[in-house]
């Protein structure tokens, strides 16, 4: 029998913690409870790599299937199995356990589920070895219903709000590209093994010949192992038609590196052609692999330019819907212009090259955008320029977001609207404190991670709840929708809209 594993208690809002929360949803609290008191929280019927049959109750917001014993009398007991899907039989094998659950590896399905799963929808061969996507066997119209439930869910499990305060979730608006849509990659390699004949290693690899240990590609699911990769269906084109080429010269330079190394494949415009944001019959599109090389791409009718190694969305086709609907949402608030109470000024926080400064910049006499990175900052004064932005009109400040209200003092709140687009890890508190106390009239809070969102979201909601309406100082959230920059997986981004009433 394997020995208990004193597992730690995950950290809020990571990936771990968000399993869990689903893993009590399917147990019930009250029996996860009980087993800890009786200090039988780790006590898996599962040995170690034992191969079992279960039946998949639930998906999780992380895109695994969570099934559980059916027989008689078997113990509350969770098993996390990737690439599975509610109401089908699958056989996995145990690698690690864990409170009340463990995790383990697909094997294979016993018996599907018709009504869900269509494997001829599957595009990737490396499908359920690759740990990138999780529902290339969905519909899409599914997936999209999946990932409006991780929105949900997000909101139970974090806000820590009354149901009445939060709106009902509309439906995930989706990517107009299902595949092909990723406009970067990072594929990666270890080292030679460190008895290898670096001189020999030379002459064999001189022709291109592969040694048979180096492997170019992605992670096996749920280990530290590369694979080999020859295409990645989710990436675009031009990406696809670079790879080749590209692992070549990693092949023949191998024996120069002491240590494993991360590709950067991303496309871009050709920067060679002069720009112009009306104007796209003279566009092209490459691959560029240098971090410290410019990207350039259209969001809509403007141009942005960023450092390769640097942030941008990764899924193009889907910013102008994205960008769009954060401009129609904060205007749908206040659509007369002559209304004393429409919004003037606009903060863009973590802005990085400019992306919400510049896109909702028509709708704003002045336009402030902070950055932490002074490259990002060099970058937005750049597109504010490219898109032909008057300088008096739109600023960028160099400046931790955490202390941006200091920068922007002149700013009139009861006029301002604020676009927060944090990292993953979501707003910290001395953030949402300097906001709460700056109280800028609307909030646009776009996330790549939707728990982090619900957290902070719910602090700003709490901290006004029982102020009276009418006053100006009790914010309320008018619209929360799910969008999906990562169709086949099972990420979703969102965007919620504050407004202080």
């Amino acid at each position: 029998r394997l020995k208990k594993q004193r597992g730690h208690i995950p950290e809020a809002c990571t990936v771990e913690d968000v399993r869990w929360k689903d893993i009590v949803s399917i147990i019930g609290k009250d029996v996860v409870d009980k087993a800890i008191e009786d200090g039988e929280e780790f006590d898996s019927p599962f040995p170690f790599k034992s191969e079992v049959e279960l039946e998949v109750k639930a998906i999780s917001s992380n895109g695994e299937g969570l099934a559980q014993s059916d027989e008689e009398g078997a113990r509350p007991w969770v098993v996390v199995i990737p690439f599975c899907l509610p109401g089908e039989r699958v056989k996995c094998r145990v690698y690690k356990n864990d409170r009340m659950h463990s995790l383990s590896d697909f094997i294979q399905i016993v018996r599907p589920n018709p009504e869900l799963r269509d494997d001829e929808r599957v595009k990737c061969q490396y499908f359920s070895k690759c740990g990138g996507c999780q529902y290339q066997m969905l519909s899409y119209e599914t997936q999209l219903a999946f990932k409006r439930n991780v929105v949900v869910k997000a909101y139970k499990n974090y806000s820590d709000l009354p149901e009445s305060s939060i709106p009902e979730i509309q439906p995930t608006i989706g990517s107009p590209l299902q595949y092909g849509y990723r406009t970067k990659i990072t594929p990666h390699f270890q080292a030679p093994p460190s008895k290898i004949d670096r001189t020999g290693l030379e002459a064999q690899v001189a022709d291109g010949t592969k040694p048979h240990w180096l492997q170019i590609g992605f992670n096996v699911q749920g280990q530290n192992k590369v694979f080999d990769i020859e295409e990645c269906p989710i990436a675009t084109p031009v990406i696809n038609k670079a790879i080749p080429e590209i692992f070549e010269n990693v092949v023949k330079t191998i024996h120069t590196y002491k240590r494993g190394a991360t590709l950067l494949l991303r496309e871009s415009l050709d920067t060679s052609v002069d720009p112009d944001p009306s104007d796209t019959s003279k566009d092209k599109q490459v691959c560029v692999t240098n971090s410290n090389a410019s990207i350039r791409e259209r969001v809509g009718g403007f141009l942005f330019e960023y450092l390769a190694g640097s942030f941008f969305q990764n899924n193009n086709s889907i910013l102008p819907s994205l960008t769009s609907y954060v401009r129609e949402a904060i205007s749908a608030l206040y659509p007369d212009p002559n209304d004393p109470n429409h919004p003037t000024h606009l903060i863009d926080t973590y802005c990085g090259s400019g992306l919400f400064a510049i896109t909702l910049s028509p709708d704003f006499s002045t336009v402030a955008g902070i950055e932490i990175s002074a490259d990002s900052i060099l970058y937005a004064k750049h597109n504010a320029k490219l898109n032909n932005i008057a300088p008096e009109k739109m600023s960028f400040r160099k400046g931790d977001a955490a202390e941006i209200f200091k920068s922007v003092s002149d700013f009139p709140a009861e006029k301002t609207v604020m676009v927060i687009d944090p990292p993953r890890k979501g707003c910290d508190d001395p953030f949402i404190k300097q906001l709460l106390e700056f109280r800028p009239k609307v909030v646009a809070y776009v996330s790549c991670n939707v728990h982090t969102q619900a957290r902070d979201v719910g602090k700003i909601l709490r901290a006004t709840l029982d102020v009276v309406e009418g006053e100006g100082k009790k914010y309320v959230l008018e619209s929360l929708r799910g969008f999906d920059l990562f169709p086949q997986t099972a990420h979703v981004e969102s965007v919620a809209i504050l407004r202080l009433v």
